[in-house]
């Protein structure tokens, strides 16, 4: 419903379509159209469709869009599909110190570019982060992934579902907590280490930086403003997607593998000691 509530909420907003080497255009206000859709004229290098709105000060009063919000949206866009380039401009007198006037946006490497920006120099329990994407079966969408455990790190989760964020992480973040804790207790158990059976999910996910975005068709949002994914078969296809990838990247190098157990086991201990206490 993005665009018709936008649209109703708006003194005035513009639609402009550049198809067929035609531009096309059309105005509205309050949701309602202020004429048919007109033929502008020739666009031969131009293609792609541009929306502009103004909001309705009869709704909202005299506001102001938040630059840097809106900076930060149009860059996690960029992170979320890799390789798109996003450009951004905004006018001289709302720039700052944290928004420019232009600036261009690709992300060869998606979540993990991301990951690797926002963990920077810090050291973490393995040298190598886990990232990865892979397809659903039967072409019913895709999941990509970017985990790092840093040292000493109150660690973040950042869950997305067709780009939108849903900061309550939902069916897609359980997905995730139960192929990582499923696959450490199995490599535990490869590695001789009994204990690993009593590894929960929160000693694996406490500390790590965690960036997910899932791809799935017809979501079921649990409110309006998206916060979580409730739609049920994300649980199965993200786990099953990841768990592959997390076994390999435990086997493929022990050390690797042994010092993350080693590092989760310690988080186990704790809990069960203050659990105990």
């Amino acid at each position: 419903v993005g665009v018709s509530v936008v649209n109703a909420l708006s003194s005035k907003t513009r639609v402009e379509v550049a198809r067929d080497k035609q531009l096309y255009a059309q105005e509205f206000s309050q949701g309602h159209t202020l004429g048919p859709i007109k033929v502008i004229g020739a666009a031969p290098n131009r293609r792609g469709t541009t929306v502009s709105f103004t909001p309705d000060t009869e709704i909202f009063g005299e506001r102001n869009f938040k630059p840097a919000r809106l900076f930060k949206l149009a860059r996690s866009k960029a992170y979320l599909f890799a390789g798109v380039e996003i450009r951004w401009k905004c006018a001289e007198s709302l720039t700052s110190e944290d928004v420019p006037s232009e600036a261009v946006f690709k992300f060869p490497g998606g979540l993990a570019d991301h990951l690797a920006e926002q963990v920077g120099a810090r050291e973490c329990v393995t040298a190598q982060p886990f990232t990865g994407r892979q397809d659903f079966p039967d072409s019913q969408g895709r999941v990509e992934w970017a985990i790092a455990w840093p040292l000493y790190s109150d660690g973040s989760t950042s869950w997305y579902c067709n780009t939108v964020p849903t900061p309550d992480g939902g069916t897609h973040e359980q997905g995730v907590r139960g192929a990582l804790t499923k696959g450490l207790r199995a490599f535990g158990e490869l590695t001789g280490v009994k204990k690993a059976k009593d590894i929960t999910a929160d000693d694996v996910m406490t500390g790590a930086e965690v960036m997910l975005s899932v791809f799935i068709r017809d979501p079921q949002f649990q409110s309006q403003t998206k916060d979580r994914l409730p739609s049920p078969e994300a649980v199965r296809l993200v786990e099953n997607a990841f768990r592959y990838h997390f076994d390999h990247f435990l086997a493929d190098n022990m050390e690797r593998g042994k010092a993350l157990l080693g590092a989760v086991m310690e988080r186990m201990e704790e809990r069960l000691k203050r659990k105990q206490e």
